[in-house]
């Protein structure tokens, strides 16, 4: 499996496409052609660590065939970041971690993680510099949930307390943006859209080191089974959707988004394709800022989580 030291050299591809271009390979290497066939971009495939492809692209029997033999997945999304198709070079016959996922079903570790993301919400909430008296009473009462979760011992109680934090947070997070409500669907405001954004990327990267060790993505420790769903991505994405909430503020309060960059379609907000390399390329900078603690994340659940270790044990990430 995968070291850290070999980890930290890998790079994530992000490879935007119009019309025309095609992804092949030479000498073991990814190549980009344009539309009259010229090299526009290269890199090692021992350097690869996913390869993102954003649009309509042409893909080559023989890139296929290096991305199972350097194992790095190929992840197809359309121009609004809507994923389509995810080439896995999993792990797949690590047939006793999975025997031991379908054994286990205990909230205790879904709700530790849950207490790891709303330990990072409040940190954010506390970096906030001027703090009126409703915000110092609403981090105490974000405080009273996290310590209820102690205590709660069903999947309804948990998401409850979840709820009532996060309606908190987000508030907060973006008081200066008129914010009303987090709806991913809806898409309702610019807000939601980079968020949607942001955390399809850094659901993309999870599973992507899921992978690495042979996980069943769609069997959770929180998130419950549902046709089609990955629940133990969603499950391990919670501790880190904080770093995609703080940058967005920051995103925000520097000027750098540009609501001119959306158009509406039926009600829903939606990045401009042409505008979307640069909100991907700020939030992918972001994230991995945080490389190797994602990884680090991934790597000791997996060590606890085979070795039966006590929750105290399990992998916990501090965001700052």
């Amino acid at each position: 499996m995968m070291s850290g030291p070999d980890f930290k050299a890998k790079q994530l591809v992000f490879a935007f496409f119009s019309k025309g271009e095609k992804l092949s390979f030479r000498n073991d290497n990814v190549v980009i052609k344009d539309k009259e066939d010229q090299v526009i971009y290269q890199v090692s495939c021992y350097r690869v660590f996913a390869l993102f492809i954003i649009g309509h692209a042409t893909i080559t029997s023989g890139l296929i065939e290096r991305a199972n033999k350097f194992k790095f997945p190929i992840v197809l999304m359309n121009q609004s970041f809507k994923r389509y198709g995810f080439l896995s070079s999993a792990t797949n016959g690590n047939t006793t971690l999975k025997r031991k996922q379908y054994q286990v079903d205990d909230l205790v570790i879904g709700r530790a993680i849950i207490q790891n993301k709303v330990t990072n919400q409040l940190q954010l909430l506390k970096e906030i510099r001027h703090k009126d008296d409703t915000l110092k009473e609403e981090i105490r009462m974000m405080k009273s949930y996290l310590s209820a979760l102690d205590e709660a011992n069903d999947l309804k109680s948990i998401l409850g307390l979840e709820g009532s934090a996060s309606r908190i947070y987000f508030h907060n997070v973006f008081d200066t943006l008129n914010w009303s409500a987090r709806r991913p669907r809806v898409k309702h405001d610019s807000v939601n859209c980079l968020l949607d954004i942001g955390y399809t990327l850094l659901f993309n990267l999870i599973e992507a080191l899921l992978d690495i060790y042979g996980f069943d993505t769609y069997v959770g420790v929180l998130h419950r089974e549902y046709y089609m769903r990955k629940s133990l991505v969603c499950d391990m994405i919670e501790p880190f959707r904080p770093i995609v909430d703080g940058k967005l503020r920051k995103m925000y309060h520097l000027g750098q988004v540009d609501e001119k960059d959306f158009h509406i379609r039926k009600g829903a907000y939606n990045l401009s394709w042409q505008r979307s390399p640069k909100y991907v390329n700020l939030l992918m900078e972001e994230l991995l800022s945080y490389k190797m603690e994602l990884f680090l994340y991934i790597q000791g659940y997996y060590r606890a989580f085979m070795k039966d270790k006590a929750i105290p044990d399990y992998p916990r990430f501090v965001i700052g």
